[in-house]
């Protein structure tokens, strides 16, 4: 269930699993993580709009905390780098996220400028998308309002990579395997500013990503979200930002 916008001031607090998480700063946690550097970093960074994983120091194991809300719009208190140069920014006291999983506001206003410059050059384009590609767009959009079902692959329910799977099997003979990880080697990656109809767009970091679903022009994705709500049409937003595309056709 998609969670309501939260805004992160210097004296809230928010509970994580019975760890406090407040705008104050995190010990030594240099000592969590090897050759880790932690300078000041400010700004402010959203969430998707599914949960985000948060970690009670930088690093992935074994310091999970739990979920911060979707839609969350955060101030960033320190930011680090571990060991293997992962990216973490600090939220407040017990609260660290992988900079991966989130989205600055310049970050976003950059995708949504090259967006718009994308779509009004396709607007004086008279091109038109292939027949493949249309074909899976239009299976994709007979497919809205059927339910969530974790490894639902059709043609009843999807879960969001079976909703993938389905449509690219059954419109254009394509097999690109039945969940997220195999279906970002289904294609040539392609950068979310160069998105065209008919690509994959996917959440996460290439190797780990956790959703996925179909570009089908103007801005827009169709997805299979999550428990409780059926596939749908979205908008590509700051609060949900994909990460990379892949041109399967």
């Amino acid at each position: 269930m998609k969670k309501s916008l939260v805004t992160l001031v210097a004296s809230s607090v928010l509970a994580l699993g019975g760890v406090a998480v407040t705008g104050q700063v995190i010990g030594d946690t240099a000592q969590t993580v090897q050759a880790a550097t932690i300078v000041n970093a400010g700004g402010v960074v959203t969430t998707g709009d599914t949960d985000t994983f948060a970690y009670v120091a930088p690093s992935t194991n074994p310091n999970y905390a739990r979920t911060l809300s979707a839609g969350s719009r955060w101030k960033i208190t320190k930011t680090t780098k571990d060991a293997s140069g992962q990216t973490w920014y600090q939220l407040g006291t017990n609260c660290w996220v992988k900079a991966a999983d989130m989205m600055t506001d310049a970050e976003y206003a950059a995708i949504v400028k090259s967006n718009a410059a994308a779509d009004a050059a396709a607007s004086t384009n008279v091109s038109t998308p292939s027949n493949s590609v249309q074909a899976v767009i239009s299976l994709a959009k007979q497919q809205l309002g059927k339910p969530y079902v974790w490894g639902g692959k059709g043609p009843s329910s999807f879960d969001c990579s079976g909703l993938m799977y389905y449509v690219f099997q059954h419109a254009a003979g394509k097999n690109i395997g039945g969940w997220t990880v195999p279906q970002e080697s289904a294609g040539t990656q392609v950068s979310i500013s160069n998105l065209k109809a008919g690509d994959l767009v996917f959440w996460g970091s290439r190797g780990s990503t956790y959703h996925v679903g179909l570009y089908i022009g103007n801005n827009q994705y169709i997805h299979a979200p999550q428990p409780g709500q059926g596939v749908q049409i979205a908008s590509i937003s700051g609060y949900f930002m994909p990460s990379f595309g892949v041109r399967v056709l």
